[in-house]
């Protein structure tokens, strides 16, 4: 089976998919990723001293809000209704890193993938935005889709 690009026509013409033919079925995606900092940031995040707050707090609101507007952002998506979508962080003290995940999961025609990408992606944005003062130096990395169910394509896990 050929693997073909979706996003484009016969004329090579970027197009949104038709998804008007596809049946309904229930639909996950989980998506992960890593912001790395140093000792006074990580410290700060952990005892809740961040100067603009409670770090993992906002950026937890901050990720589920844009994986709803993921939309209108991404071009090309298309608009969903989520049944749930939630943020959580591992926080690896020792390695000073934490891991943001994504979770979305919805009954649809289409997958959330992209959602739960963009989630992640804010959340570690967010965490850099209330950190930077502390550290300039943080990375963010590592993003991915761990794992997606539904639709045609079935289970996958990465």
């Amino acid at each position: 089976m050929p693997n073909e690009l979706t996003h484009f026509d016969l004329k090579g013409n970027a197009v949104m998919v038709d998804v008007s033919e596809k049946e309904i079925t229930a639909r996950t995606a989980l998506a992960k990723g890593i912001i790395s900092m140093n000792n006074e940031a990580m410290s700060a995040v952990l005892s809740g001293t961040a100067k603009k707050g409670d770090v993992l707090g906002v950026a937890r609101i901050g990720g589920i809000m844009a994986a709803k507007k993921c939309a209108d952002i991404i071009p090309l998506c298309h608009p969903l209704n989520f049944d749930k979508c939630a943020v959580d962080f591992s926080v690896n003290e020792s390695k000073k890193e934490i891991e943001a995940s994504c979770e979305v999961k919805l009954s649809g025609k289409t997958g959330a993938e992209m959602e739960a990408l963009t989630g992640v992606s804010t959340a570690l944005l967010t965490i850099y935005d209330m950190c930077k003062a502390l550290d300039k130096g943080m990375v963010i990395g590592n993003i991915r889709l761990c794992e997606k169910s539904g639709g045609k394509s079935g289970l996958y896990v990465n």
